[in-house]
């Protein structure tokens, strides 16, 4: 290893050195545009000075009794220790564990329904929060009294959601919105019937449950978790079951469900676990939530620990509830059964899972400690949570996150549970300030150690044998020979002795420089380069953007100011107005070949490129093929010239990121090919104004500018055997089945892989992952960042579903189906996912569930969420588009998707409602969330609605005149406007607490997200429900509540 270098270019595990600061690039710590140069750090010379400090007590694991390792006082890029509270060495580089990392407690054989009580625990992950527990959610979906019929429904339509009532058309346009600005010649969108305001009328609520005494098992083990709460006669998720294209729903009964109240004395509380429950339940012994069942057989003595939730425990009252036989369950459409029946028959949404519930739940319970990577197959705290993590062996979870931290031994298992083995991975993710990046590792000339067969490189868990001469490799357990420049010997627990000197032997996350065979031509690379290619055709001139362009680009570039004033003046009297686009990319393309370096081109274009050029396009927009078989054209391209072009500008390593600004059709299926194929982003404007988007334009081209990109890229995932890497989800080309080629990849983008078998696993050895990207930095210097992340594996499904990641799941089953439209009927793709899900769950049903009646839906405590988010995104516009949605939103949609992180993906498709009056307005944290419907709205408050691309701010018509003056500075609500997309600035505290959150909310996206007043009962509420994504959608998506009800009739017509 290089160690005494003078002035090496990065010092070896040291701080990163900053990067480009010619283009105001970003370090790895993600603060924007930081151009300051960090302390400088001196050469690693030799493993006395290790980066490791000594952690605060109760927060670290201690070491191997190999001894303490060395501490040193390895500083932030300003001088200052990072990790206020924890040490620098503590939170991101302490100790790993032994090669064979430890498991998790709990991972007892689970062949039967009941489990002996775990009795203690290992104290080694207490600190950390409890480890996920295998609790059910059971909903009693049945157990009503027909005593009548309204008139059979009607066949559902096409997309098995039934179309939406008919609706008067809105005069006049929405103001661009962000994401679907409607074109001037575009239909508006229907307005929903009139209505009060939501908090004038209080939703009309079913009687209280009640339910009779439960009784154990004989054996007196526990009980999994369950949720009861009556089905709602007359509605169901819009659909028929997938299973029965030609089903017609059943009559609809009338009557309401029998009250039932809950009985037995209050007994424990449960142990922690991942979620907790419901707000107002009660959780009792048995994990149920609501009311409890009725009694079952083989069950002798009334049930311990049943409580009723919202009430005092009453007097024992048996009475069993009635029960719908299991295929009687009836699904018409909500619009079909008179008014009085949606009121009267209903679930109380709060006896359902709560998403909001479950992310507060998380915050509490592991947002307070940091996150240690130390133990193996440990599933992270959820995206919504804000956590520290420290670096003991496995990559950051803000680098991967995966479906699953417990994967199937088999295959057969695998396909039985039909749980999709994925992991999403973001290989530059930005970190907060508080965690250090990757640190940087110089072997000199002899690069990274490798292994011989599978090219692996040397991570935490190589295991050295031999004395420490050879080392055997864990992905393909080849014995290598150790380099004598490397060789160090092993303490007597078989670990080298300088294991916590180096990175790759004790990090999870780290990065090589790499030599000249890994270039181009065997050549090091020249610094990237940035060319911006601007649209001046009459369109572009007249909206104002070619001079402001040319302003921002003043002060983003230090060199020819002269030709940026001139070319607004060149192009100003232009009439031009057809424009070609693929001519501009290769232009683009060429000159960097000729600089013989790889960059990034800007393009920013306004119309769809129609004139007499290479890439010429026609407008195909066709409205008339949404819902049939023909709707993937939309999706597809038109010509395959873009994507021959996309190849080219790979191999030259020329990203494009392009920036839209249209009044009407541009195809953007076809235009963001090269984008999507270059690892580029797209950024879309429609009918773009310079006094309404001018903010946000100028703020994401700042970002894209200054953002941290690696160019020339090429990444690979290796596993160790048994499993192997089959399909990849993302922004990039493949020119083979392994190899991922970016031209350029950001922060920003992810690569979603999946898994499948092919071998058995060892539940002892466990499976592992190494995903490894050979990149050019901005200041053009080739290296190689290695991600290393280790996963159990079991032979119970228990286990499988106990140590799932739902948010992870939703962002893998979202991509796989944007990316299914391309080829299938989008009504073909909603079905798979229904299908798919509904086998997940049926298979914990019957595998992993206790004996339960078949009235009641049961859910793994990790999946309760599964139905709700997955029905979110069913209704997604890229799945069923509403009247509103144009061709090019939906393409825009579903590239975006295709890129985006965990995180991205569950605020997008289960947007973030804050109320902003409610608490005090001395209270300056964010407000807790609530529920996205509705029935959570009131007339008498404001509420900031986000969901990554788009911000809402509702002003319900009984606001207390004080709270309109002090944020609009308008005497009342009728004065305010309606559609204003920036607040005045007004010195009083409310004023300073919006504006603060609001900004706040934008630091946290990656786009800049324009703000939009709405006010209650106006033209442009109907876009604001559209978000409100547990309520139907206009568009005919289900309920919440509705899909809930359907897909516990899918998973009794599978388990039947």
């Amino acid at each position: 290893m290089n160690v005494n270098q003078s002035a090496p270019p990065v010092p070896p595990f040291g701080q990163p050195q900053p990067v480009y600061l010619g283009h105001h690039q970003s370090s790895y710590g993600g603060q924007l545009g930081s151009t300051t140069a960090p302390t400088s750090y001196g050469a690693y010379n030799g493993p006395v000075p290790s980066y490791q400090q000594t952690p605060p007590p109760g927060v670290s694991r201690a070491p191997p009794s190999a001894g303490a390792p060395p501490a040193s006082t390895a500083q932030g890029p300003c001088g200052q220790t990072a990790y206020g509270q924890f040490g620098q060495g503590d939170v991101q580089n302490g100790p790993s564990s032994t090669v064979q990392m430890q498991r998790l407690p709990g991972y007892q054989p689970f062949g039967s329904a009941i489990l002996a009580p775990v009795v203690s625990q290992p104290a080694v992950l207490q600190p950390y929060g409890p480890p996920p527990t295998s609790a059910q959610v059971t909903a009693q979906l049945a157990g009503m009294q027909i005593s009548g019929a309204v008139a059979p429904a009607s066949p559902p339509s096409g997309l098995g959601y039934g179309p939406p009532t008919s609706l008067a058309s809105a005069s006049g346009s929405f103001p661009n919105s962000g994401l679907y600005g409607s074109y001037p010649q575009g239909q508006a969108p229907p307005l929903g019937q009139a209505q009060g305001h939501p908090g004038a009328q209080p939703p009309q609520r079913s009687v209280p449950l009640q339910a009779s005494s439960f009784t154990p098992p004989a054996s007196g083990g526990p009980r999994m978790p369950s949720m009861t709460g009556p089905l709602l006669p007359g509605q169901s998720f819009g659909g028929p079951p997938v299973s029965q294209p030609n089903h017609v729903s059943s009559p609809a009964p009338q009557a309401l469900p029998p009250g039932t109240q809950m009985t037995g004395p209050p007994g424990p509380p449960p142990p922690p676990m991942h979620s907790s429950q419901q707000p107002g339940y009660q959780l009792q012994q048995n994990g149920s939530f609501g009311p409890t069942r009725g009694p079952q057989s083989n069950y002798g003595s009334p049930y311990p620990g049943a409580a009723a939730f919202g009430s005092q425990p009453g007097p024992p009252q048996p009475l069993p509830p009635k029960r719908l036989d299991p295929d009687a369950i009836p699904s018409p459409q909500l619009n079909e059964l008179p008014p009085q029946q949606k009121t009267r028959h209903r679930i109380d949404p709060d006896a359902i899972p709560s998403p909001i519930q479950v992310i507060e739940d998380d915050r509490n319970n592991r947002g307070s400690e940091p996150f240690v990577t130390g133990v193996r197959g440990q599933v992270p705290p959820l995206v919504t949570t804000n956590f520290l993590v420290k670096d003991q062996g496995n990559a950051s979870p803000r680098y991967i996150r995966c479906t699953s931290y417990n994967i199937p031994c088999t295959s057969d298992m695998a396909k039985q549970a039909q749980v999709p083995l994925a992991a999403v991975i973001k290989p530059l993710a930005r970190l907060p300030p508080e965690e250090a990046s990757p640190y940087v590792v110089d072997h000199g000339e002899s690069g990274p150690l490798r292994c011989n067969r599978c090219k692996a490189y040397m991570c935490p868990f190589m295991q050295f044998v031999e004395g420490g001469r050879r080392f055997q490799c864990c992905f393909c357990s080849c014995i290598n020979d150790v380099p004598p420049q490397y060789f160090q010997h092993l303490d007597h627990t078989g670990k080298r002795v300088d294991a916590y000197d180096r990175p790759e032997l004790s990090l999870g996350s780290y990065e090589f420089l790499a030599t000249v065979d890994y270039c181009k031509n065997n050549k090091f690379p020249s610094p990237p380069a940035f060319i911006f290619m601007i649209d001046v055709s009459y369109n572009a001139i007249r909206s104002g953007l070619v001079r402001l362009l040319c302003e921002e680009l003043k002060s983003l570039l230090d060199f020819l100011p002269s030709l940026l004033d001139q070319i607004p003046e060149m192009f100003a009297d232009t009439r031009e107005t057809e424009t070609v686009f693929a001519p501009v990319i290769q232009a683009g393309m060429e000159a960097l070949k000729a600089a013989e370096c790889a960059g990034k081109l800007f393009l920013f274009h306004t119309s769809l490129p129609i004139a007499e050029a290479p890439g010429k396009l026609k407008n195909r927009d066709d409205r008339k093929l949404i819902n049939t078989d023909k709707e993937k054209t939309l999706f597809q391209p038109q010509t395959g010239a873009y994507q021959t072009l996309a190849k080219e500008c790979v191999a030259q390593g020329c990203c494009v990121d392009l920036f839209l600004f249209p009044n009407q059709y541009v195809d953007v299926a076809t235009l963001s090919v090269v984008p999507q194929l270059t690892g580029g982003s797209v950024y879309k404007y429609a009918c773009f104004q310079v006094e309404n988007d001018q903010e946000r334009f100028l703020s994401d081209l700042r970002r894209d500018v200054q953002k941290v990109v690696g160019f020339d890229a090429v990444m690979r995932v290796r596993t160790s055997t048994g499993i192997r890497a089959v399909d990849f989800f993302g922004a990039f080309y493949m020119n083979n089945t392994t190899d991922v080629e970016l031209a350029g990849l950001d922060g920003d983008k992810t690569v979603t892989v999946e898994f499948k078998h092919d071998d058995r696993l060892n539940e002892e050895n466990g499976a592992l992952l190494q995903c490894a990207l050979l990149y050019t930095s901005c200041a053009g210097q080739r290296r190689l960042r290695i991600h290393n992340l280790a996963l159990n594996c079991c032979t119970q499904l228990a286990d499988l579903y106990r140590n799932c990641e739902t948010d992870t799941l939703i962002n893998y089953m979202a991509k796989f189906a944007y990316r299914g439209v391309l080829n299938s009927p989008v009504k073909t793709v909603r079905d798979t996912l229904i299908t798919q899900c509904a086998q997940i769950l049926a298979c914990y049903r019957k595998n992993c569930a206790s004996p339960s009646s078949a009235g009641q839906l049961i859910l793994p405590e990790c999946m309760k969420l599964l139905p709700v988010y997955l029905n979110c995104v069913l209704k997604s516009d890229v799945l069923q588009p509403g009247a509103e949605v144009t061709t090019d939103d939906r393409a825009y949609v579903r590239q975006l998707v295709t890129s985006m992180d965990v995180a991205e993906t569950n605020v997008f498709f289960y947007p973030r409602l804050l109320p902003l009056t409610k608490s005090p307005i001395e209270n300056t944290t964010e407000p807790p969330a609530v529920r996205a419907s509705e029935e959570r709205l009131s007339n008498g408050d404001i509420y900031l609605l986000e969901n990554g691309l788009n911000l809402f701010l509702w002003v319900g018509a009984g606001v207390q005149q004080g709270v309109v003056q002090s944020l609009f500075g308008v005497s009342s609500f009728s004065q305010i406007t309606s559609g204003l997309s920036v607040l005045p600035v007004l010195d009083n505290l409310l004023s300073k607490k919006v504006q603060g959150l609001i900004d706040s909310l934008r630091a946290q996206r990656s786009r800049y997200m324009k703000l939009i007043v709405v006010k209650q009962e106006d033209k442009l509420e109907t876009v604001f429900k559209h978000f409100l994504v547990e309520d139907k959608s206009l568009s005919g998506g289900a309920s919440y509540v509705d899909f809930l009800c359907h897909m516990h009739k899918e998973i009794r017509q599978l388990l039947s």
